[in-house]
């Protein structure tokens, strides 16, 4: 369903008549008529339909930015910086960052730089993530799972918690992958950092 067929469908759940219906579409977006908004306010007006109520399908995270929202959101969740790690708290995230209620909406690469790039600076100032790409860098420290890793590494070193060194790092990333540290798929750094995540959130107590 498109986001113009689930506001006739909400407007229908909730009983609204032309009148109370008009109101709060130019409340909300300044405009009368849902053919009238562009894909941003049709996803406001729907916004508002659902706080009136309004309980269609819930949809998980959509859009052409929304997995590499998702996937920087829960690298922070396991850096120690996020407290929530739920979609609804990313959603607001984006939201402050862009003034866009969805990632659904979110089509712009403008506006989607928005978020991305705060997340990116996020994790890099407060996590310690080197996001830079070096030409002499090896293939594997690309990638963006061995970077979230590496930097949950250095901050349970600094805290005592774990061996200092590049060997202790890799005989530790290595007992719990099943492929060589430079073969490691992103799904093995995925579970490395997650792992890794419930280490050091006893740390930040988040």
């Amino acid at each position: 369903m498109n986001t113009l067929a689930a506001i006739h469908v909400a407007r229908r759940q909730l009983g609204l008549d032309e009148d109370t219906y008009r109101a709060l579409a130019l409340r909300v977006t300044g405009k009368a008529s849902a053919g009238a908004m562009n894909a941003t306010e049709r996803g406001r007006l729907l916004e508002a339909l659902r706080r009136h109520g309004f309980k269609g399908a819930k949809r998980g995270l959509e859009g052409p930015f929304a997995r590499k929202l998702q996937a920087l959101w829960i690298s922070a969740w396991h850096l120690g910086l996020v407290r929530d790690r739920t979609d609804a708290a990313l959603l607001d995230f984006v939201r402050r960052q862009t003034g866009i209620d969805h990632t659904r909406f979110l089509v712009d690469p403008v506006d989607a730089a928005k978020a991305i790039d705060a997340l990116k600076a996020w994790t890099a100032r407060e996590g310690g993530v080197d996001w830079k790409l070096g030409a002499s860098m090896p293939a594997w420290q690309r990638l963006p799972g061995a970077k979230i890793v590496i930097a949950q590494w250095s901050t349970l070193e600094r805290a005592g918690l774990v061996e200092p060194g590049f060997r202790a790092f890799a005989a530790y990333v290595q007992d719990h992958a099943f492929n060589p540290i430079d073969r490691m798929s992103p799904k093995e750094w995925a579970g490395v950092m997650a792992t890794l995540g419930t280490r050091l959130r006893k740390v930040t107590r988040r």
